[in-house]
């Protein structure tokens, strides 16, 4: 299904600006700091780390700043001990392509490729052994190494010990507020497709919401709630949100997120039916009345599912929708409307769990 495409949430304009004030701020102190220290007169590593590893999870902070910074140690580790078996390279040995600049090239590359795959964290290469140890090697001055290594400890220091207290997100009020976001623009979605489906005309209109970002709105806010969980291992000073969740949020957010997909399979279905039973028909030819009849089911899916994702118990809701769903199985049997019904049928069936499991 086209949906399925993993776009990215576009934070709203204060989040953005708060990080942004955030990666600057985290830049600019180890920076001075370094300046101070005197570690040398231009200390663009120290400021790398606020670029490299402020993300939207500011409390992941700490895994990815120790991830860099084993990668920056084991980087100049290579690169030092290479350059202390072979010669380093030098502007003429360079310009002129002799053997020796070549062989410690190669071994520096071979070296910190090596040690990147070695590193496989989080599914991916620790590519900051490579990164370091190609600069090292082309920045081959006496000192350097040890001062990239203390440039790099102090920014990823301030980036982790600073960064979470800098406008410190609430993981479970974006996962309620997302929630509350999804639940409308899905009201809207299913009350459009009814009410066209109702008036014959195609069930799919112009200007609805962006499928891919719909779907995956219940997707992050369960993200949001499980990054929550996993800042019970940080330091007081860093949490805001209370020591409880919001009573029943990771049920409806496990809810959002699994009936979006069978919602998101559905209105594929219906868009393949308006190639057919379209503006575009054959003139004289009666609308799909499998497509007519599925208005008050649409609608009453729709009323049963926005309880349960309220937290309401209205089990007479889900009992209606599973009326109209039999009433038109009845109406309908065949097996191109059976595919059509298959994603509200999914739907209530994740429904009547989730009302079950709060039993």
């Amino acid at each position: 299904m086209s949906g399925t495409v993993a776009v990215p949430l576009a934070p709203p304009p204060r989040a953005r600006l708060r990080s942004a004030v955030r990666l600057a701020v985290c830049a600019a102190v180890p920076w001075f700091l370094c300046l101070w220290w005197g570690t040398s007169t231009v200390p663009v590593p120290a400021a790398l780390p606020a670029v490299l590893i402020l993300r939207d999870d500011v409390y992941d902070a700490p895994r990815r700043g120790w991830e860099r910074l084993v990668g920056v140690v084991v980087g100049v580790a290579l690169t030092t001990l290479v350059l202390h078996r072979l010669p380093p390279p030098t502007a003429s040995a360079v310009a002129s392509l002799s053997a020796a600049a070549s062989v410690s090239f190669l071994a520096v590359l071979a070296c910190g490729c090596a040690g990147m795959y070695l590193m496989y964290q989080g599914g991916a290469p620790n590519q900051q052994v490579l990164v370091s140890a190609l600069v090292i090697y082309a920045t081959a001055l006496p000192g350097y190494a040890l001062a990239r290594l203390a440039e790099s400890a102090v920014g990823i220091s301030t980036v982790v010990l600073l960064g979470p207290l800098l406008w410190p997100p609430d993981p479970y009020r974006s996962a309620a507020t997302g929630l509350a976001t999804y639940r409308g623009e899905l009201d809207d979605l299913l009350g459009t497709v009814a009410a066209r489906l109702d008036a014959g005309g195609p069930p799919t209109v112009p200007g609805l919401p962006e499928d891919a970002e719909l779907w995956l709105r219940p997707r992050s806010g369960l993200a949001a709630y499980e990054r929550a969980a996993r800042r019970t291992r940080l330091p007081r000073l860093y949490l805001r949100t209370p020591a409880r969740p919001p009573d029943g949020l990771e049920e409806r957010l496990r809810l959002a997120a699994r009936t979006a997909l069978t919602l998101q399979y559905f209105t594929e279905e219906l868009r393949e039916r308006a190639r057919t039973d379209g503006p575009d028909r054959p003139p004289g030819t009666a609308p799909d009345p499998a497509l007519r009849d599925l208005a008050p089911l649409v609608r009453a899916t729709a009323h049963a599912l926005d309880a349960a994702l309220r937290g309401a118990d209205r089990a007479a809701d889900l009992a209606r929708a599973r009326e109209l769903d039999l009433a038109h199985r009845a109406a309908h049997p065949t097996r191109h409307d059976a595919v059509l019904r298959a994603g509200l049928h999914l739907t209530h069936e994740a429904v009547a769990s989730h009302l079950s499991a709060r039993l």
